[in-house]
């Protein structure tokens, strides 16, 4: 199977080209069309298999036919457990969206540094990649709101050992 049989528009095709992917990882062939389809899932594969496209493609097809949110009201919102992976998965929106017709803000927001830029940077975000106690700290300055979210992504560390991915639809 290739991405252009997963129902990705043109635009998204193109970035996965440069970026020099060929072919989808079984978690990606499973999980793009049915978050496409707007169905729930849970997805679980090993590190490194893809998980993060798995996720972040659909979520930046299914924006390209949205409008403009409101001020500081997160669309997608990511939890993520550590700093580092809140940042990769930032990244990997950012790199996959650059191209994109419609500009999609996203940022990672995590403790250890300080919340005031962190809060300034969160104008017209609408992905917000975030650790939960960052959320929380935010949440509590009312420097967002998370009520108008429609789409929320629970990530862990991957697990190893697995040679495949797996998704399972919630009913």
């Amino acid at each position: 199977m290739s991405f252009q049989a997963l129902g990705l528009s043109e635009s998204l095709l193109k970035t996965i080209a440069e970026q020099n992917y060929t072919q989808p990882y079984p978690i990606q062939q499973e999980a793009i069309p049915a978050i496409l389809k707007g169905n729930d899932i849970l997805g679980i594969a090993k590190t490194g298999s893809g998980k993060t496209a798995s996720f972040v493609l659909p979520i930046l097809e299914w924006f390209q036919t949205k409008g403009a949110p409101k001020n500081r009201s997160i669309r997608v919102l990511v939890l993520a457990p550590t700093r580092e992976l809140a940042l990769q998965i930032a990244v990997v929106f950012q790199t996959f969206g650059e191209k994109l017709p419609r500009k999609v803000k996203t940022m990672a927001v995590y403790g250890g540094v300080s919340i005031n830029p962190q809060m300034i940077g969160l104008q017209n975000v609408e992905i917000l990649v975030a650790t939960p106690g960052r959320l929380l700290d935010l949440l509590s300055h009312k420097a967002l709101t998370i009520s108008d979210t429609e789409i929320l992504v629970l990530v862990k560390y991957g697990l190893r050992g697995r040679n495949e991915g797996h998704i399972f639809p919630f009913a």
